[in-house]
């Protein structure tokens, strides 16, 4: 099998149940985008422990990703065709990361200032994903048909991600100076 298919290089591309768009075509903008967040949520994961709750929980997300951008690759036409749960993202998707946000938020004090991202790998990375994830529900907003999911299920993801972020910093690093001025 090879990877290449010379379709794309008119500058378009395909879209899930039939037709093509350019490939600045605002759907794969959004598309685009989702799949970024979704290699930054690799990244955190690739620094958890295998196996481990976080690991887990991103390979969830990272699944739920595929949904979301199987929705946005679908023409106006095609979304008939779209699949609750497997094509197209659902309520319940979205509501279902809202006790998982509850519970690691019982985890930690939440922060009382703003947060300096670099705390530890992992909590850099996750709020790497969590801007990625921003960008991506800003691409979606131009594309997302009426009453779906996909805007709300990217906002939602981003307030766990800043939740996981925070849970993941090493509280037991030595408080860092505020000022380049307090350095040895």
């Amino acid at each position: 099998m090879r990877i290449y298919t010379r379709r794309g290089d008119d500058g378009t591309t395909g879209l899930l149940f039939g037709g093509r768009v350019r490939k600045d075509d605002p759907a794969v903008e959004a598309c685009g985008a989702v799949d970024e967040a979704q290699a930054a949520i690799g990244v955190a994961r690739a620094t958890a422990d295998p196996g481990s709750e976080l690991d887990r929980l991103l390979i969830g997300i990272e699944r739920d990703l595929y949904v979301l951008m199987a929705e946005l690759a679908t023409a106006p036409a095609n979304r008939a065709k779209l699949v609750a749960g497997t094509t197209s993202v659902t309520a319940d998707m979205v509501t279902s990361l809202e006790p998982v946000i509850d519970a690691v938020g019982a985890r930690f004090d939440p922060p009382t200032e703003f947060v300096l991202p670099g705390q530890s790998a992992t909590s850099a990375a996750l709020d790497v994903a969590r801007t990625a994830v921003r960008r991506a529900e800003r691409r979606s907003l131009a594309v997302a048909a009426p009453g779906s999911h996909v805007v709300p299920y990217l906002n939602r993801l981003s307030d766990l991600l800043w939740t996981l972020a925070r849970w993941q910093e090493d509280r037991t690093l030595p408080a860092r100076p505020d000022r380049p001025e307090e350095l040895p």
